[in-house]
């Protein structure tokens, strides 16, 4: 009897052992999550100051450098607030992929800060090729961490049975650093710098304003609204139509769409292959796989088009539910 009863306090004082053990590593994966959405969401913040500060330029090309230089020395805090993590099981891939993503935008940040002056002086075309191959990093660390570290650290939490998304899940941040693909291009660049490229490598846009409007997104029928959870079927892969508008006065060609969800879900692209002033058409967007069943937040975004100066009615968010 007291070997039954000795038996009895050996095991539940494994289960729990191994209660506690589960209990910390869930604290810690969820802890490792937020602290990881909190550097991105600063990260966002520090992109929406830098692009604003390009597009609208400042008083003079130093002072504009020095802006610059402020953005640079946030995101190089931000890499080290993420080198610092307490980084658990589960997570090391991911964590990889964040710091290397975060690098990226730094190092990018530092040449456009080591070349804005160039740009605006005397070496505009170099200063301009480079700051474009500065862009390209941020598109890449964009890709790098919505398309392989959020994907990993949501497995790692599904993986220890913590739900992603929703009223009690945890929440990843899919931020995005790079605004725009027309970001991309040196003539667009050079066009909100306001720099004066050689003959051949200046942008040459049709006077007048250009622009689209982001008027409503829809799922077989169903609108989406941004203020209430709309309940669609995961699989098949769902197709979005966006109804976009041509707000200019100018015909606009190959103008890029977008759909992204949250907590690692899939995002997809889809070009209109021209746009009439004045007059709405719609974007088919499909997603490339079906989101796991949960809670997202959706973005819908027509991207910005050379020239255009208003994008506040880009983009819209929905909340919606896969099932």
């Amino acid at each position: 009897m007291l070997a039954l009863v000795a038996v009895v306090i050996v095991v539940a004082t494994a289960l729990g052992v191994h209660s506690c053990a589960v209990s910390s590593r869930n604290v810690a994966l969820r802890d490792y999550a937020n602290g990881v959405s909190a550097i991105i969401l600063a990260s966002d913040h520090t992109s929406r100051r830098l692009f604003a500060q390009l597009a609208h330029g400042a008083p003079n090309a130093q002072t504009l450098q020095e802006q610059v230089a402020q953005d640079y020395a946030q995101a190089r805090a931000q890499l080290v607030r993420a080198q610092r993590l307490t980084v658990p099981g589960g997570m090391g891939a991911a964590q990889a992929k964040l710091l290397l993503a975060l690098r990226m935008r730094s190092d990018g940040l530092l040449a456009i800060a080591d070349n804005i002056e160039q740009a605006l002086g005397s070496a505009p075309a170099h200063a301009v090729a480079q700051i474009a191959g500065a862009t390209a990093r941020f598109y890449a660390s964009d890709v790098l961490y919505k398309a392989y570290a959020t994907p990993e650290m949501a497995a790692a939490l599904h993986a220890a049975g913590i739900a992603v998304g929703g009223a009690g899940g945890v929440a990843l941040n899919g931020g995005q650093f790079l605004p725009s693909l027309s970001w991309l291009s040196p003539s667009y660049i050079a066009m909100r710098l306001g720099a004066s490229l050689p003959s051949g490598k200046r942008a040459r846009l049709a006077p007048g304003s250009h622009g689209h409007v982001l008027n409503s997104v829809s799922v077989g029928g169903v609108t989406l609204q941004p203020g209430a959870s709309t309940t669609l079927a995961a699989s098949p892969p769902p197709t979005f139509t966006l109804s976009v508008t041509n707000s200019g006065q100018n015909a606009e060609s190959n103008v890029r769409c977008r759909v992204a969800l949250s907590n690692g879900g899939p995002s997809a692209t889809a070009t209109i292959p021209e746009t009439t002033p004045g007059e709405t058409t719609t974007c088919q967007v499909t997603l490339p796989s079906a989101p796991k069943p949960g809670s997202y937040t959706v973005t819908a975004e027509v991207e910005p088009v050379p020239g255009e100066t208003n994008t506040q009615n880009n983009t819209l968010t929905f909340p919606v539910t896969f099932q």
